[in-house]
């Protein structure tokens, strides 16, 4: 029996302190969610509140969240000889500010300690990921420009922000991230670079086959195998082409996504790529085969009762890459099976010169197309086998790139 997505996902800020600055703007009841999120995620959370931010959010809120007491009073924390901004800001392994005001990243750009959180920030030595939130004209200030080009130049991290609706009613550029964005960033601050000067390639989802100008053939993958592997080798500080057939994702931040239609025009882009490469990870579904013409007009009901296509085959990608594989770039498969799983897989491992193939049973429940999970065998040259657990798809990309990774480290570089 397949487990629910619950039951394998994974806490990825196990052991990890994090510390939200909350400066005062409307956006700070979106940073409540945050808290819940990262406490989601297994972190440890403490929150630093402005006094404005209190005029929009109380600190009971972030307290009862956050099962930590919320930092507010520079002068009223530690009752002890303790200096407390000092020692609060040598606690976390990452610091936060969402949102952050214009007015709180003037401060920091002039290095003003005149409050608890600021005062925090200027001692911190963790990492900093600033998130602004405010009225597009205030974002679009000389000013801000100026306070943000210093902010960069003094190490600390931007999170760009949304644009739409904003509170004030105008439209723009100023919306707090997404939170899920500032949980990528903030995943990807606290993942030690291993794959950082490394240049690599995934290639996700489905292509598509036109017979006319509105048919075609294809299949139903997702793409989220692919766009994991993106994310998590982007997460590694990897230089990622995610070429991606036709899908309904939102490309993963840090990620070059090039989007193509059919596997014609994903074998053109990824051999353009291929020869800079140190890793190429083939997750797409890619079609077989093709019409062998296409109609330049709609097939009529009436025309196509008699109608016959003839299809001819797709160029191999992956057999193709295999063919000029230099020695020191890493070949990576994928095998989506129905019957005799290994056998099939071990024989295109070698048939394409991979250097290992990830194979899954499309017919076990939770795996393959459309799933958030997946239970996958990885099948390495020297024949080994590794029989993974039900996990999720970034679980498995993990995995994947960390025998990736051993692959460079052995001499593939």
């Amino acid at each position: 029996m397949f487990r629910p997505l619950w039951e394998v996902s994974e806490n990825m800020l196990n052991g990890k302190t994090v510390l939200l600055g909350v400066s005062g703007g409307i956006a700070a009841y979106k940073s409540a969610e945050l808290v819940r999120l990262l406490v989601g995620q297994g972190a440890s959370v403490h929150v630093v509140m402005t006094a404005s931010a209190q005029r929009f959010v109380t600190p009971l809120t972030f307290q009862t969240l956050s099962n930590n007491a919320v930092g507010t009073d520079m002068f009223g924390m530690e009752p002890d000889s303790r200096i407390g901004h000092i020692q609060k800001a040598r606690i976390p392994d990452l610091v936060i500010v969402a949102p952050a005001t214009a007015n709180l990243m003037a401060k920091m750009a002039a290095g003003i300690a005149d409050d608890y959180l600021t005062t925090i920030l200027l001692a911190t030595t963790a990492p900093v990921l600033v998130c602004p939130a405010m009225n597009v004209k205030m974002w679009e200030h000389p000013a801000t420009r100026r306070n943000l080009k210093v902010l960069a130049e003094l190490g600390y991290e931007i999170q760009q922000p949304g644009t739409g609706s904003l509170a004030c009613q105008e439209e723009g550029a100023g919306r707090l991230a997404e939170l899920d964005d500032i949980i990528e960033s903030a995943l990807r601050m606290l993942t030690p670079p291993s794959l950082a000067g490394r240049r690599v390639l995934v290639s996700a989802g489905p292509t598509w086959e036109y017979f006319d100008p509105v048919r075609f053939i294809g299949n139903p993958s997702s793409g989220k195998m692919g766009f994991a592997l993106a994310k998590i080798a982007a997460r590694r500080s990897a230089r990622v082409h995610l070429v991606s057939g036709p899908c309904c994702l939102d490309g993963p931040a840090g990620v070059e996504r090039i989007c193509v239609t059919s596997a014609q025009e994903m074998r053109d882009v990824i051999f353009d790529l291929s020869p800079h490469l140190d890793a190429i990870v083939m997750a797409a579904a890619v079609s077989d085969y093709r019409p062998a013409e296409r109609s330049p007009r709609k097939l009529k009901k009436k025309d196509a009762e008699a109608h016959t296509i003839v299809l001819e085959p797709n160029a191999d990608i992956l057999a193709c890459l295999g063919k000029v594989k230099p020695s020191n770039q890493a070949l990576v498969g994928f095998a989506a099976e129905t019957e005799n799983i290994l056998e099939n897989a071990k024989g295109k491992l070698v048939r394409k010169n991979l250097d290992f193939i990830v194979a899954n049973d499309l017919a076990q429940e939770g795996c393959g197309f459309g799933h958030d999970t997946n239970q996958v065998s990885i099948i390495e040259r020297n024949g080994a086998v590794t029989n993974l657990p039900p996990m999720t798809k970034e679980q498995v990309a993990s995995e994947i790139w960390d025998r990736i990774e051993r692959l460079i480290a052995g001499g593939k570089n």
